[in-house]
């Protein structure tokens, strides 16, 4: 019988021990770390026998050993098996994207749902480098930080006559369009204040069984709200350009730093052109131990990515209703982005950039509609 090393494999070092990774559907397997390299010896089909000459440092029932236990592991494939055909086409569906994707994509599957409410421990940051998060105790599990604030930012208290959402949702829905062009118009306070209180501001309270938890506009998994709201003003009436902090509890912008030009933002939007032309951005920050401090599974950064999606279509729906021209983009800078906003990138990190700005009557980034020719060239089944 010959084998392979599987073709989707990753390895890495957890809690002080090699593990072999092999996916979809393998098993993370605890090994020597000599296994990586029987494992390199099985870079194509070959007999075992084979590839224990190029082993020969080790003995024959050490390799022996390590084979079997990397084949009931997953790791390493028999020639014309099931496994070994799974292996070679979700290699070639996901080389573009592989390994990172693909193996986030499949090592989060089919967890076992059962142990998603495990009670977990939950760190806090320090007070003098990070955000100051409001903790609310819980009766049998660990305290979770409800809000982030800065207590000691200068701050926009923002105001709170609620702007005119009252457009058909049809005429909303259809109207929302991704937005590249805008003009130089201010974008009024009044409105900034009424989006972002209606996106990410608490609508209700609720009584979770361990503590209190808010709702939004939006769906969130388990009500956890990981996602904050950072915001970058460039053109927004009677507030300084600068990066701030939206603290939902209080309605307020937090200064965290002054001044912000659109070269700036184009730099932190990879180089995007149209960036620059926003009134305003929004960028989505994950709190991560306030999922992670009752969902132990890595399945849920999954939820916080689309999370951050329902926050994205509410964003856009939203600003339409109010005359505003909404984008998103996932290209950014997340490094620089997370530097300027004074974030660890570790357990706060950036995952989305939202912007808004007045719409462009007559914009030149708008895509042309389909013709005839479009769909000639293009292939429909």
């Amino acid at each position: 019988m010959r084998l392979r090393r599987a073709s989707c494999l990753t390895c890495y070092w957890h809690e002080g021990e090699f593990v072999v990774h092999p996916y979809p559907g393998g098993t993370p397997t605890a090994l020597h770390p000599a296994a990586a390299e029987v494992l390199a010896a099985f870079d194509d089909w070959v007999e075992p026998a084979k590839a224990a000459e190029s082993l020969d440092h080790l003995t024959p029932d050490t390799v022996a050993e390590a084979v079997q236990a990397l084949h009931e592991a997953g790791a390493l494939l028999a020639e014309g098996s099931d496994e070994a055909d799974r292996d070679e086409k979700v290699a070639r569906r996901w080389q573009t994207w592989a390994p990172e994707a693909s193996f986030f994509h499949y090592a989060t599957q089919d967890v076992p749902y059962a142990d998603l409410e495990r009670a977990g421990g939950n760190r806090q940051g320090e007070a003098d480098t990070t955000p100051v998060d409001t903790a609310v105790s819980a009766v049998d599990g660990p305290s979770h930080s409800m809000f982030t604030e800065y207590p000691d930012a200068d701050r926009v208290l923002l105001p709170r006559r609620p702007a005119d959402l009252r457009v058909p949702y049809e005429q909303v829905l259809y109207a929302r369009r991704t937005h590249r062009d805008f003009t130089d118009d201010p974008v009024p306070l009044p409105t900034l204040a009424t989006l972002l209180s209606t996106v990410f501001g608490p609508v209700d309270y609720i009584d979770s069984g361990r503590s209190a938890l808010f709702r939004r506009t939006s769906p969130a998994g388990g009500s956890r709200q990981e996602l904050d709201a950072y915001v970058g003003i460039l053109n927004v009436t009677g507030v300084d350009p600068g990066m701030y902090h939206y603290n939902l509890r209080e309605h307020s912008l937090e200064l965290l730093s002054p001044g912000l030009g659109r070269d700036e933002v184009v730099r932190l939007g990879a180089g995007q052109d149209w960036i620059g032309g926003v009134a305003f951005l929004v960028v989505l920050t994950a709190v991560i131990d306030r999922m992670s401090s009752k969902y132990h599974t890595p399945r849920c950064y999954r939820v916080s990515l689309l999370d951050a999606g329902h926050l994205g279509q509410t964003f856009a729906l939203t600003a339409t209703a109010l005359g505003l021209g909404p984008a998103q983009t996932g290209a950014f800078c997340d490094t620089p982005i997370a530097e300027r906003l004074g974030l660890d990138n570790i357990g706060h990190t950036p995952l989305y950039v939202l912007a808004a700005g007045t719409p462009h009557p007559d914009p030149k980034w708008a895509p042309p509609r389909a013709t005839l020719d479009t769909f000639r060239a293009t292939t429909l089944r």
